[in-house]
């Protein structure tokens, strides 16, 4: 099975030794996206607005794949503060209709850069 590198313009550049995403046959796996604007490589600020650039970032990379959010199967959210996980929830809605992907939502101490939210996805595309 051969692999493709997906990468678009319109996310940040990888930041270390990985691709924005890889397909392999008709999946694509996107790597975590942190909530950099992708013009200026800064992190933006506050925690709505991050968790809306992470769906851009991750929107931008899926189109770059040819596909779309319906295509997401798997989403997995990193967040340094849970007690933001209703708003994920409502910001998610704005992206996704069901049916929703499976999804995790994991705690976790820190992430890159300081940011306060990082996903990833897994899609399927035609």
């Amino acid at each position: 099975m051969s692999k493709t590198v997906i990468s678009s313009e319109k996310a940040p550049a990888a930041i270390g030794t990985y691709s924005q995403a890889i397909k392999a046959g008709n999946t694509v796996y996107m790597s975590g996206q942190i909530p950099l604007d992708p013009k200026t490589m800064e992190l933006v600020e506050g925690f709505e607005a991050q968790t809306v650039q992470v769906f851009e970032n991750l929107k931008a990379v899926a189109e770059a794949a040819g596909g779309s959010f319906k295509d997401i199967v798997k989403l997995n959210i990193f967040l340094t503060d849970l007690s933001h996980f209703a708003k994920v929830n409502e910001i998610m809605g704005q992206y996704f209709e069901q049916p929703y992907p499976a999804r995790a939502a994991i705690g976790v101490a820190a992430l890159p850069r300081g940011a306060q939210v990082e996903m990833d996805a897994i899609l399927v595309v035609e």
